[in-house]
């Protein structure tokens, strides 16, 4: 029910799976080991997982009230940063993987 609810609630999920369903098979083409391939869907996933926390915390602060609250605001932030940091970790990832090929 979680997947559902992001999958039609969430267009920020949504844009995130069509990415994992275009990169992912290019991530099998383009990694050489199996290591190098789970870290580029492994990243691409975490990815996922978190905005599926974040979309819980919004979704918790939002029923509780829509007034400002400065830690409301805090968690939602942090939230947003915590997907953030994840794909910048996909782009470190995918980086590390295939720079030296083109370098």
């Amino acid at each position: 029910q979680g997947l559902r609810a992001a999958w039609l609630h969430e267009s920020s999920f949504r844009l995130e799976v069509y990415l994992l369903v275009v990169l992912a098979p290019l991530a099998l083409w383009l990694g050489q080991s199996p290591v190098e391939r789970a870290l580029m869907i492994g990243s691409m996933l975490l990815v996922l997982a978190m905005e599926l926390a974040n979309s819980a915390i919004e979704a918790v602060i939002e029923r509780y009230g829509a007034e400002f609250h400065e830690l409301a605001g805090r968690a939602k932030d942090m939230g947003s940063a915590a997907v953030f940091v994840l794909m910048m970790n996909v782009l470190v990832c995918w980086a590390l993987v295939l720079a030296p090929r083109i370098f």
